[in-house]
């Protein structure tokens, strides 16, 4: 039954049903209340249980939640696409608790608005986690950079165009410090982050090795202009699909990867080679920790430099980058690929097969 407070009703009409007459009081709607009618629910996924080893969807818990009416300088959004990307694995155990709704970062429309700085129909990026809909009082949201064109897919300001490109962005101009002429390896290079860093490598006048986990990926390493790609998976030695790959070695060394394969890369370093740590993907997953890498001897002879970093230490600077990284997308000279997932219900899939490595390019989900 629908209960509303006695001061909505301001008056009362008369009118005749069947033989009789009767009062009937009538509801006059303000504007002011109008969001009254507009309650919405949220899907959203939360983190039911901590990861143990590899994620499974049992590990997730799809739930309802009613939003609140707005107030003032507040507005709705919806999510129209979601990212899924390797960095929630090790972080939802650092900075999340059991029945937290999961983190994430998506591209969201304002269904409606009661902050001026913010129209309703216009795209932001959040980071509001895997939810369909969501309050925000604006400060937390990231319109999308000046000059977007509408004929480039919005979902693109969670790649090439958003996080994980300005992660190619900084790693190799701040930490590779590459120069024009130089060798860069870079693992995982079919991925969101890999397939960047390869392209913007080879805009800067590199030479670029890439190595991927199928031969599909390793196509579209040499289709995307790789100058060296092969599959890690079916070479017999690692150790000398990348000495063949650069009998030289390599300046910059750009890893996603971690564990057995920056083992056996950074012995093949040139000196005063520089080394971006960005991920560690095939640690991730692991029950147990993995022994070595030592690094000191190949550190120490080659007068190496090894530094890991986050992109958020950059975000004074995310608006050149971002404007960058649209510039080279519109030139043609940064291609995208995309691994589109249809529906919500699906993130957990989309992440678990991500983790995997069953994505070519970006992972994202179509809500």
């Amino acid at each position: 039954m629908l209960s509303v407070s006695c001061a909505r009703f301001s008056k009362v009409y008369t009118s005749s049903w069947g033989n009789g007459l009767r009062v009937v009081p009538v509801l006059l709607i303000k504007a002011d209340v109008l969001s009254f009618w507009r309650m919405v629910t949220a899907k959203v996924w939360v983190l039911k249980k901590h990861f143990e080893g590899f994620p499974r969807t049992s590990d997730f818990d799809l739930k309802n939640i009613e939003l609140p009416n707005l107030k003032d300088g507040e507005l709705l959004l919806e999510s129209v696409f979601l990212s899924v990307d390797p960095y929630m694995r090790p972080y939802s155990r650092r900075v999340m608790k059991e029945g937290d709704v999961m983190i994430g970062t998506q591209v969201a429309r304002i269904v409606d608005s009661k902050n001026p700085a913010f129209a309703v129909g216009i795209f932001v990026v959040a980071k509001s986690g895997w939810r369909t809909h969501f309050i925000s009082d604006g400060k937390d949201l990231q319109p999308l950079p000046s000059g977007w064109p509408e004929s480039l897919p919005m979902s693109l300001a969670l790649g090439t165009i958003g996080m994980p490109g300005l992660t190619a962005y900084f790693g190799l101009l701040e930490v590779c410090k590459m120069k024009p002429g130089e060798t860069v390896l870079v693992n995982a290079a079919a991925g969101a982050v890999g397939s960047v860093v390869g392209q913007l490598a080879k805009i800067g006048g590199c030479k670029v090795v890439g190595c991927a986990g199928s031969d599909d990926k390793v196509a579209y390493l040499k289709k995307i202009g790789f100058d060296e790609a092969f599959n890690y998976k079916t070479v017999t030695s690692l150790d000398e699909a990348l000495r063949k790959a650069s009998p030289d070695g390599y300046d910059c060394f750009f890893d996603n990867v971690g564990g057995e394969f920056a083992s056996v890369a950074i012995n093949q370093m040139k000196k005063y080679g520089r080394i971006a740590v960005c991920g560690a993907i095939s640690q991730y997953n692991d029950s147990v920790p993995q022994k070595g890498p030592y690094v000191q001897m190949p550190m120490i002879f080659k007068e190496l430099r090894m530094e890991g970093f986050i992109v958020a230490s950059w975000n004074n600077r995310w608006e050149e980058g971002l404007k960058a990284l649209l510039k080279w997308v519109m030139e043609g000279k940064l291609k995208c690929h995309e691994q589109v997932t249809e529906g919500f219900e699906n993130m957990p899939a989309a992440f678990i097969g991500m983790l995997k490595g069953e994505n070519l390019g970006k992972a994202i989900v179509k809500v």
